[in-house]
């Protein structure tokens, strides 16, 4: 029944968006605070979502390509937030619990994309290479899609590194927090990143 109510919260993006601009910001202590007061728990929840479902969904979309599979693993995910919010340590920020909690979501994704395929999982791009081409993240310029091609030939580790780094201007340390890998490996794999782009680039 919890679950019900959860997806019952959601609505599309675009219906939501004035809620955003005007729904006041408040930090984590006061989100955790409200959700966790079964008085006050829905209404927590409903910042919580109007906060970071929007930047959420981006982060996903980045990498899932397709806008249906991401509102699919943004709901996914927001489930799973709302079931484990009392377990929530604060050893992290609540976004960085957020965003782990959503890339896990889309990497189980796509490994099941690859059980339901023919195509290695190391080979997962392939399977998006059409939904890049059918439902682009951008406004279909050439260079975008040059770049966005040029992501999927990347290792999943580089590409969620250069995700984060390069379109969320998220910190090393923040991605830290959501990887669970060290900054001077997610600074070594973004150079890597950048470079196989540069080389790809100019290939093209």
């Amino acid at each position: 029944m919890k679950t019900i109510i959860i997806r019952a919260l959601f609505k599309p993006l675009q219906q939501r968006n004035i809620y955003l601009c005007i729904m006041p910001q408040y930090d984590d202590k006061e989100l955790i605070k409200l959700c966790r007061d079964p008085q006050t728990k829905e209404r927590g929840f409903r910042i919580l979502l109007s906060q970071y479902k929007e930047r959420t969904y981006w982060h996903i979309r980045r990498i899932l390509l397709d806008h249906e599979d991401a509102n699919d693993i943004v709901q996914d995910t927001f489930v799973k937030v709302w079931k484990n919010l009392e377990s929530f340590r604060g050893e992290s920020s609540l976004f960085s619990w957020i965003y782990r909690i959503a890339t896990n979501e889309s990497l189980n994704f796509l490994r099941k994309m690859k059980k339901k395929s023919t195509v290695p999982i190391d080979k997962v791009e392939f399977l998006l290479v059409n939904k890049l081409d059918d439902n682009s993240l951008m406004s279909g310029d050439e260079i975008e899609r040059k770049l966005q091609r040029s992501l999927l030939e990347l290792p999943e580790k580089q590409r969620l590194v250069f995700n984060m780094r390069y379109f969320e201007d998220l910190k090393y340390q923040e991605i830290s927090d959501i990887l669970g890998t060290s900054v001077g490996g997610l600074k070594a794999s973004y150079h890597h990143a950048i470079k196989k782009i540069e080389e790809n680039l100019k290939k093209d």
